[in-house]
């Protein structure tokens, strides 16, 4: 039986749907697609492309750290982005929240995502082992 550790925190946006935050395995955690929303608010933050991207970014640390680790613990992230123009952005921002050797990354564009939202990543993070 394999035994999974939910991981919740309100540094990060509550789930809009049938999902946890986060899900732990082993030492292995998976941090479900974060959208650029306010936690306290549970509003997007989409000013800009820049705010967004920071946002969700911020949202997958709380997450990560939650479960004890940190973004620098990741290994895999899948980016969606309704507009690939941002690529650029997308890479100026995760430079403020990783650390080299960065993580294997995927980035798509998809015709939309919840609540209207420009951006949506979500992570695969390996933890120590204490």
């Amino acid at each position: 039986m394999t035994r999974r550790r939910i991981i919740r925190t309100d540094q990060a946006p509550d789930a809009i749907g049938t999902y946890s935050q986060a899900v732990q395995t082993g030492n292995t955690l998976y941090i479900s697609g974060q959208i650029p929303l306010v936690p306290a608010t549970m509003e997007p933050d989409t000013e800009t492309f820049e705010a967004a991207a920071r946002r969700v970014f911020s949202n997958l640390k709380a997450v990560a750290e939650a479960a004890g680790g940190s973004l620098n613990d990741a290994v895999k992230i899948n980016i969606s982005m309704t507009d690939l123009a941002n690529f650029a952005t997308v890479n100026q921002v995760m430079a403020e929240f990783f650390s080299e050797p960065y993580p294997a990354r995927a980035a798509v564009g998809v015709a939309s995502l919840p609540k209207g939202v420009p951006i949506e990543v979500e992570a695969i993070l390996v933890l120590d082992q204490d």
